[in-house]
């Protein structure tokens, strides 16, 4: 399989960034500038935050061209005028699908639409708005696909089962693309998927301090992400306890690390008093958030 080149940075580029009104995709955005990208393209469904995000990265980068489009990424039409646009704009070469929404409670307290919701934003929208950026990632230019999953995508826990099961899916669909694009040797282009655990972006307000595991610094969190895409790292798991419980749980029986789990380490109790970010009352300004788990 075909090894794709380290990039320096993404100087000359065009990236686009989901979910980038706030959070780490506001750090990605920002990132891709201090990189002296050409073009940074900002997707969120939180029209007043994205625009206030826009306006403070144009003050602070006047040489970066920042492009703004509110999209719901839970509507496959909206993905693919936006992706349209973006082709028809100059093409994109970095594409980081941050946006998510989290979900904390019993699975029987989730209501259809919840369910629909994060399944459509966290797995469906990162795979659509890809297939229609693929044809030309990494042609002309070096090019690069950074999906953010989540440490939960690996490991089960209580009050996560819809969030889980979405970002067990795009973790899938991101590591199997990249094994797809590796027998590309034509192609310049590499896909990185990060899996962090509790980030403290606000998405996961309430959650409870594991053992050996603290709520993990934004600003840590994106630029870890970052080199890892540029350097064309396959799966950044993070911090170092998550690969640990990987361990323990391949080899530990399953009743053992249950209890290991529950009474140790307190991952089964991570989610208790989950709160998360206060709610919107008006939809038109929610944003799908930034994936931070």
């Amino acid at each position: 399989m075909a090894r794709r080149q380290v990039l320096e940075s993404v100087d000359g580029l065009a990236v686009l960034v989901t979910g980038a009104a706030q959070g780490m995709g506001e750090l990605f955005a920002r990132r891709a500038c201090v990189d002296k990208a050409a073009r940074v393209v900002l997707w969120d469904l939180n029209e007043l935050l994205l625009e206030q995000a826009a306006d403070a990265l144009r003050a602070a980068f006047p040489q970066t061209a920042i492009e703004t489009r509110v999209v719901d990424l839970a509507d496959p039409a909206q993905i693919a005028e936006g992706a349209a646009q973006a082709l028809a704009a100059g093409g994109i070469d970095i594409l980081v699908n941050n946006a998510g929404v989290v979900t904390g409670k019993p699975f029987a307290q989730h209501s259809t639409g919840q369910i629909h919701s994060a399944m459509a934003v966290n797995a469906l929208a990162p795979m659509f708005l890809t297939h229609a950026l693929l044809p030309q990632l990494g042609v002309r230019r070096p090019g690069r696909i950074l999906t953010i999953a989540s440490a939960a995508a690996l490991v089960s826990n209580p009050n996560m089962s819809v969030y889980a099961a979405s970002k067990a899916a795009v973790a899938s669909f991101s590591d199997s693309l990249r094994l797809e694009l590796e027998r590309e040797p034509g192609r310049n282009l590499a896909v990185t998927t990060f899996c962090p655990t509790y980030v403290d972006t606000g998405m996961f307000a309430g959650a409870r301090r594991m053992l050996f595991t603290p709520m993990l610094q934004k600003q840590q969190v994106a630029d870890r992400a970052w080199d890892a895409m540029l350097r064309a790292t396959p799966m950044v798991l993070l911090p170092w306890t998550s690969k640990l419980g990987q361990a323990l749980r391949g080899v530990l029986p399953r009743a053992a690390w249950d209890l290991l789990a529950e009474k140790v380490l307190g991952i089964y109790h991570s989610m208790d008093e989950f709160s998360g970010r206060a709610p919107v009352a008006d939809r038109s300004a929610q944003t799908p958030g930034n994936s931070a788990v």
